[in-house]
């Protein structure tokens, strides 16, 4: 059975992300996602939940009240279900799809004449560091939130999410500058090795969570995309090890 709340002092993404935490950590929630532009919260539960339970889980900057039940067993139930999704996941990842096809068309501009495919894994990697990080800093306050529902090592420091943006706007000077290659890819595996762990287990539980690869700022599904993008990155960054060292 869905549920939809109303749920106010949600202010910003942070803020939407904290409630969300909160609603999923209560005991027969499947999944609770809120939407922060219509004040609201749809939480897929086992059994019925007082709303007085749902409410002690929230700090008091909140409130939360039933607004109405969706029974997701009956055809009604499913297409009030698909219009509340108003984007199809492919849609909600076109910001996605064109940043990457941006950043890789920029790569083989770059290395076209004269073609060098270790330059343009290089500078595939730093322009993706670059532009990932900056949508991770426009919202710096709300990013940690969203990153450590799914990065292991986020949840158990929470340091290292806000740290996270930085590391990853070095890395990309790094790679951009010929510095400290190896060190580097070294780097890249480590981070996004620990990251692709935490996504993984997301998309086998099958639940529904905000990616935090672009920050905040654009409001992504946790996806198999996700699992390619981490992935590429990674096999890149093997391959340029295997090249130095071999």
């Amino acid at each position: 059975m869905k549920q939809i709340y109303t749920v106010t002092g949600m202010t910003c993404n942070g803020c939407k992300a904290s409630v969300e935490n909160k609603l999923n950590a209560i005991d027969n929630v499947l999944n609770a996602t809120a939407d922060l532009e219509k004040a609201e919260a749809l939480i897929e539960v086992l059994n019925h939940i007082p709303i007085g339970e749902l409410q002690k889980a929230l700090s008091d900057k909140y409130s939360i009240s039933e607004k109405k039940v969706l029974n997701i067993s009956t055809v009604e139930g499913q297409q009030a279900s698909t219009m509340i999704e108003k984007k199809s996941e492919l849609k909600q990842l076109y910001p996605l799809f064109l940043i990457f096809g941006y950043i890789t068309i920029a790569a083989v501009l770059i290395n076209y004449r004269p073609w060098s495919g270790v330059d343009f894994m290089l500078d595939f990697m730093g322009l993706f560091y670059i532009v990932f990080s900056f949508f991770k800093l426009l919202d710096l306050k709300g990013f940690p939130e969203s990153f450590k529902m799914y990065d292991p090592l986020a949840k158990v420091m929470p340091i290292y999410s806000w740290v996270y943006p930085f590391i990853e706007l070095g890395l990309g000077i790094l790679f951009l500058m010929r510095i400290q290659i190896p060190i580097a890819l070294i780097i890249t595996l480590v981070i996004l090795g620990i990251t692709t762990v935490g996504v993984t287990k997301t998309l086998l539980n099958k639940k529904t969570i905000q990616c935090a690869c672009l920050g905040t700022a654009l409001k992504l599904p946790m996806t198999k995309a996700t699992f390619i993008e981490n992935s590429i990155m990674i096999v890149m960054a093997i391959i340029m090890l295997a090249k130095t060292y071999a």
